[in-house]
């Protein structure tokens, strides 16, 4: 029997806290705008195209925080399935396996069950988007020269998760009744992807139907 999308995605579920915009920031008005594309029922393909105006940098760093909050609370929703038991290597099916380096502790590929991989993921991406020299919040302080590369490796990482939640814990969303909002979230975040240019063709190949 399914429940209801709000129970299923609160923020007791929510793997991490949210990073949120500041009212009254540019972008906090960007974000503000995307909502309002998606929500108005416009075309997915045309609501992550960059703004007629509007900076790169900014469009990208809105849908990056994004998409960390919304995925963060999807693997939030399954993440007590997904043990080292029922997921001892992370994996997106038989064909592939997604190994660990942080040039930290792991500083070569290293295989690891999935919640660990996950772990550390969503860590890694968090001191991303927290630091204010990558993701800067104050009017005037620029972004760095190589912000798009660091957008790249972060969509990239959170694109395994969609591809581990998929083919492997998908049958528990479909339980929670949530299937229809974990899609919409994915098809967003692939076409927000694809547009810009920030994730490879070939990481895209375990969710190629």
């Amino acid at each position: 029997m399914s429940i209801t999308l709000k129970q299923v995605f609160n923020k007791d579920k929510t793997f991490r806290p949210k990073r949120k915009f500041e009212p009254g920031t540019q972008r906090f008005e960007l974000h503000k705008k995307a909502q309002a594309s998606l929500n108005s029922g416009v075309d997915i393909k045309a609501a992550v195209q960059l703004p007629h105006g509007e900076d790169l940098n900014d469009w990208v760093a809105v849908h990056v925080v994004d998409f960390f909050n919304r995925i963060n609370l999807i693997y939030g929703t399954i993440c007590e399935f997904c043990t080292e038991k029922s997921c001892p290597i992370m994996s997106g099916g038989p064909r592939y396996e997604y190994r660990w380096q942080d040039d930290l502790k792991y500083k070569k590929p290293t295989a690891l069950p999935a919640p660990q991989y996950m772990n550390l993921l969503m860590d890694w991406i968090e001191v991303q988007i927290n630091n204010e020299e990558i993701f800067p919040t104050s009017i005037g302080i620029p972004f760095p020269k190589n912000f798009i590369q660091i957008c790249k490796k972060i969509v990239c990482r959170l694109f395994r998760v969609f591809v581990h939640v998929y083919i492997h814990h998908f049958d528990r969303i479909i339980v929670m009744g949530a299937e229809a909002h974990v899609n919409t979230c994915y098809k967003h975040f692939y076409y927000f992807g694809t547009e810009l240019n920030l994730i490879d063709r070939k990481e895209l190949e375990p969710l190629v139907s």
